[in-house]
């Protein structure tokens, strides 16, 4: 396999093996064989050069690229020339992790450069780029872009809000226009990365999945490579449980949802007893306690029916995960404001009196029923809740995602580190069976190994980085900017802050919270792209119809007593719909004028592309005629013609020579024939003489007339016109016919 091993102990009477690649040489010829796997599939536009130690020495080998080869030299198949070990998976059951050591020198380096700067820049993303993978590295460049778009919005949020107040229709247009300019960029943003890092494309180089179960095998017809195949239309019917799934996970997640919503309406609206400003947080305790059981239990679901599908690779299993994912977050998420905009501000007086059923919430410290009955008339609409529950998801939460991620693993880290510690301790005192156990690494372990594999052993027992939870988490965040900020523009402001220090508080996650994630490479976001634009084209719907709710003398907000205004379902439905296309107009819009701008990384591939024809014109023509035709540069080496192509004495051809023989094209024999009578007839029109009036008109042409009679000589038809055919005539004039 070319990989060398050393072996040490491991706490909790676990081993740790260290593997590195055999030798230098080794591993040059592995990168090399990547780089060649590259070319043969496009994702580079020239192949490497043909001599191993020139090509590496040309384009040195990364830290991500030695890595991400070693780990695939490690879990790669047999038969593809790897030792087919699969942590956690048949007979590798006991392998608990593979994962690459940290390098804690450049990490703190790393780490201190990035608080003395405010924004990131190329050059930091390709450091992210060559030390930790392309997919890390999008992500960190979508952050970064997300981050420099939310200073306008925070901004104009800002005098929004200061100006016009909450529920603005200027800014609900400006903010649609703002999310549907961010999108569109991003797309363009990340396909000219992909271009500058080199991976434009790497999704046709796949991974195969251990856990594929294949029915039976083919022959590839051009190959003749046996290939593993699972009955498509078996995969289509599991597929299609995705929909009841979204069914199931809507109907428990909607279920909890709504009853603590309806319970937390009850108590700080209805109820009027003892004890209400503790109540009042009883739903919140509830959603704390079911909703992370019920959302893990439905993730598991999602995870058994995404093995199910059976798919060959590992990026077709994740894409359709995500999706999976992207749902339950969609209703954990969403649903409560949703719930308040558009069912209790527009129906709570129909409502509310049926909350009743709720009494039992309460009964034990209520003093009588009447602290327990809601109005059968007359109930007022808190016109704040929304905006209450807009600045809690916005912010509180924000925070306390942030803690979660950051401040927690690092205490519960240090907890578990302390405890182990007097554990040892005490049964190293005792002389118990566990000190056995629990060997002393301090006296055991070599005194210049010692510290190195206290480093390793502390890695060890680190979570895993998965880069999707904080894509998934950034994507929830736009979905609130999108869909709810005109409810209070200073939603931008708080996600301006909170992305800041997200920015640098993810950095610290993958350096010194968890283990350092394999390299992967990508070449772009993957799927959460299509969440981004669909969360922007319902922006546009649910900011319309919340302006139309909520905007105006007569809205909730502004009316005595909080009364909703009285709706009109066909005014509704026309602001939605005129949102609607409003938004598909301004989208195609944006495209167009995001395709007119060139960008460095659609530069390089021209440059590229260049340089292979100006080699191909260098070995075919030589230096000089190269020089000739592609003298113009990179603009003029996009327009190479057949002539650019052809020799030298093909082109010096005299025109008799042209004619001669059956070598020559009949269509463009015909096309000379043709343009021959036009210009008799052209001749004959400006002949004015009485005897060219009076002569019979011939129908059809004369020399083309004779051609047509060997119609299976034919390969097509030409049409020249315009300045085309005024260049040929006047070249024919000269002698000169030049045939492209």
């Amino acid at each position: 396999m070319g990989l060398a091993t050393e072996v040490r102990p491991g706490d909790n009477c676990a081993v740790l093996i260290f593997v590195k690649v055999a030798s230098d040489k080794h591993l040059s010829a592995e990168v090399y064989h990547s780089r060649v796997q590259d070319w043969l599939y496009g994702v580079r536009t020239s192949a490497p050069e043909k001599n191993i130690q020139k090509s590496i020495h040309d384009e040195p080998i990364t830290e991500a690229e030695r890595l991400r080869l070693v780990y695939l030299m490690i879990t790669k198949p047999k038969n593809e020339g790897g030792a087919g070990i699969t942590a956690k998976k048949g007979e590798w059951e006991n392998v608990e992790a593979i994962f690459p050591l940290h390098d804690h020198n450049f990490n703190k380096a790393w780490i201190k450069e990035w608080t003395q700067k405010y924004f990131l820049d190329i050059r930091d993303l390709s450091v992210i780029r060559d030390r930790f993978g392309e997919k890390i590295a999008f992500y960190f460049a979508f952050l970064q872009s997300y981050l420099m778009f939310l200073c306008f919005p925070a901004i104009f949020g800002f005098s929004c809000w200061v100006l016009f107040g909450n529920y603005s229709p200027f800014y609900a247009v400006v903010n649609c226009l703002w999310c549907t300019i961010f999108v569109e960029y991003w797309k363009k943003q990340e396909i000219d990365l992909a271009f500058q890092w080199g991976v434009s494309g790497i999704n046709k180089i796949q991974h195969a999945r251990p856990e594929f179960k294949h029915e039976g095998e083919v022959k590839d017809p051009i190959t003749l490579e046996p290939i593993k195949t699972y009955s498509p239309f078996k995969r289509l019917s599991r597929q299609l449980l995705q929909i009841p799934f979204a069914l199931l996970a809507a109907i428990l997640l909607g279920t909890l949802i709504c009853t603590c919503f309806s319970i937390e309406i009850f108590i700080s609206e209805v109820y009027s007893g003892p004890l209400k400003s503790i109540l009042v947080f009883l739903p919140t305790v509830i959603l704390t306690v079911v909703m992370p059981t019920l959302t893990t239990l439905l993730t598991g679901f999602a995870n058994r029916l995404t093995d199910l599908e059976n798919y060959e690779t590992q990026s077709a299993h994740e894409s359709s995960l995500i999706q999976k994912i992207f749902v339950l977050n969609f209703i954990t998420s969403y649903m409560p404001i949703f719930l308040t905009a558009f069912v209790y501000v527009p129906f709570a007086g129909v409502l509310v009196p049926y909350l009743d059923i709720f009494q039992l919430t309460v009964r034990p410290f209520a003093e009588n029923e009447k602290q327990m009955t809601a109005p059968k008339t007359g109930f007022e609409i808190n016109p704040n809740r929304l905006k209450k529950q807009v600045i809690y998801f916005t912010v509180t939460a924000q925070i306390v995602n942030l803690a979660l991620e950051v401040i927690v693993p690092t205490l519960k880290r240090r907890v578990m580190r302390k405890i182990k510690e007097v554990k040892a301790s005490s049964a190293s005192k005792r002389g118990s069976n566990s000190a056995v156990a629990q060997p002393n690494h301090k006296v055991n372990d070599l005194p210049e190994e010692h510290e190195f594999l206290t480093r390793v052993r502390a890695e060890a027992e680190l979570d895993t980085y998965d880069v999707t939870d904080d894509l998934r988490e950034m994507v929830v965040q736009f979905g609130y900017l999108s869909l709810f900020s005109v409810v209070w523009p200073l939603t931008s402001v708080s996600f301006f802050i909170n992305n800041w220090v997200e920015l640098r508080s993810d950095a610290l996650k993958i350096t010194m919270e968890n283990q350092r994630p394999i390299p992967w490479r990508a070449d772009s976001i993957g799927p959460w792209l299509e969440s981004l634009g669909f969360l922007t084209w319902l922006g546009s719907l649910t900011s319309a119809a919340i302006v139309y709710l909520f905007y105006g003398d007569d809205a909730p907000e502004t009316s005595p007593g909080g009364e909703a205004r009285n709706l009109k379902g066909w005014a509704l439905l026309l602001t939605i719909i005129m949102s609607e296309h409003i938004f598909l107009l301004s989208r195609w819009i944006v495209r167009y004028a995001l395709s007119k701008i060139d960008s460095p990384g659609l530069q390089r591939q021209r440059t590229e592309r260049y340089a292979i024809r100006r080699q191909y014109l260098d070995e075919a023509l030589g230096q000089a005629e190269a020089d000739r035709f592609a003298g113009g540069g990179i603009a003029t080496g996009e327009k190479m013609d057949r002539r650019s192509l052809e020799g030298e004495n093909h082109r010096e051809m005299s025109e008799k020579e042209q004619f001669e023989g059956e070598n020559f094209p009949w269509m463009v024999v015909l096309l000379l024939a043709l343009m021959e009578d036009l210009l008799t007839m052209v001749q004959k029109k400006r002949d004015r003489s009485p005897s060219a009036a009076t002569a019979p008109r011939r129908r059809g042409f004369g020399n083309a007339s004779r051609l047509l009679r060997r119609p299976s000589r034919w390969d097509g038809v030409l049409l020249l016109g315009g300045r085309r055919a005024r260049v040929w005539l006047k070249r024919r004039e000269n002698k000169a016919v030049n045939l492209e």
